[in-house]
Parts: structure tokens; sequence; C-alpha cells
């Protein structure tokens, strides 16, 4: 996998891993009501489960492309739209609204361990499903080998949890969650950006193959 192509989806996967929204919630209230202890794990389970996750996209598509290379062209369009869908929405949101809606404080108290929340508000989450679909089907080829599907996997899942580890050491200091809230919005349009551009440029590549082959 070439570096800018790992650098492309490192950096996708960093700046939604930063996006505030319901996984934050959880880490953060786990780790004010439980301790740095229970954050790590349930950071290190949503980690696990944004992995599978990833393991299982990448499976899927595998098989998508051997059978039918212009379904998966379709389905990389669709992809890359999905990804500029997403950006502009972002661009377009409500600071205020994101604020009150990802506000930690009144999440719901998770039920059973720490890492059984972390995973399950991963794995159960089925926008992450379609972005994970959508990101990676970029990234694939027909001849694309298994080492690099591995590094895709291991990127978006040691990625997050990566980050949500950072998040639950942050939040046991003080004035940290405050930190996070501020800037909320900023991580939001940063990554709004980043989803534009990354969608248009593979919109722009897949239209161009397609048209070299017919």
């Amino acid at each position: 996998m070439a570096f800018t192509h790992w650098l492309s989806l490192f950096t996708v996967c960093l700046l939604g891993a930063v996006s505030p929204g319901p996984s934050l919630a959880v880490v953060l209230g786990n780790t004010l009501r439980e301790g740095r202890a229970a954050g790590m794990a349930a950071a290190l389970a949503h980690g696990a489960g944004v992995g599978l996750y990833g393991l299982i996209t990448v499976s899927g598509l595998a098989v998508m492309m051997t059978g039918s290379p212009r379904l998966f062209a379709g389905l990389q369009v669709l992809g890359a739209l999905y990804l500029v869908y997403l950006g502009l929405r972002g661009l377009l949101a409500s600071a205020a609204g994101q604020a009150a809606a990802d506000d930690p404080a009144a999440a719901a108290p998770p039920r059973g361990g720490s890492a059984s929340a972390g995973f399950l508000v991963a794995f159960l989450n089925p926008k992450l499903a379609i972005f994970m679909l959508a990101l990676f089907s970029q990234f694939l080829g027909p001849d694309t080998h298994w080492g690099t599907k591995a590094i895709m996997v291991l990127t978006v899942g040691l990625t997050d949890a990566a980050w949500y580890c950072l998040v639950a050491l942050l939040a046991s200091r003080p004035g940290a969650l405050g930190w996070l809230r501020q800037r909320g919005a900023l991580i939001e349009r940063v990554l709004a950006v980043v989803l534009v551009v990354l969608g248009s440029v593979v919109l722009l590549r897949v239209l161009v193959a397609l048209s070299t082959q017919s």
C-alpha cells in the first residue's frame, strides 16, 4: 500500500474517531463515572469493534470485486458520493446543535461492563458500517494483496483505539473535557473538508477509469 494512500486512510480514520459522537460519550462517561481503567477498557473494546467491522468490510468487498468488477466500480462511485455528502452535511451542520447532541453528560449510562459498552456502541452502529464500506471501497482494487488489507484493518482499529485511550487519559485530568468540547466544531469542519476532497478525487479517478474501459 502506497504511503500516500495509507496516510489518506489514516487521516480520515483519525478525524472520524476524533469527531464527537456517541462513542466519545460512552468512553468519557465510563471514565468520569468509574475511572481511567474503565475508560481505557471501553476505548480498547471500541477499537476492537471498529477493527472487526473493518475485517468484515474488507472480506465482503473482496468477494464483490472478484464476482462483479462493474458492480464494485458502481459501489466505489456511490461510496465517493456518500463521503462527499457526509462532508457537505458536516460543513452545513449547526455547531450549537452538535454540541448539545454530543454532550457526554446527557448520555445514558451503559449497561454491563465498560468493555462491552465500548464494543457495542461501535459494532451496533449502522452508520459506522456504511461509512466503513464507503471508505474502504476507495482503497481496494482487484489485485489488492492480503497484506494491504491487513494494514487497512489494523489502521482503522488501532487508530480508533489509540484515540479513545488518549481521551480516557486526558479526561481524568482537570479541564480536559472542556478542551475537547470547545474544539468539537473545528474538528467537525476539518473532517468535513477531508471527506469532500477524498470523495471528489476518488470519484474523478473511478469515472476516468470507467470511461477508458468503455
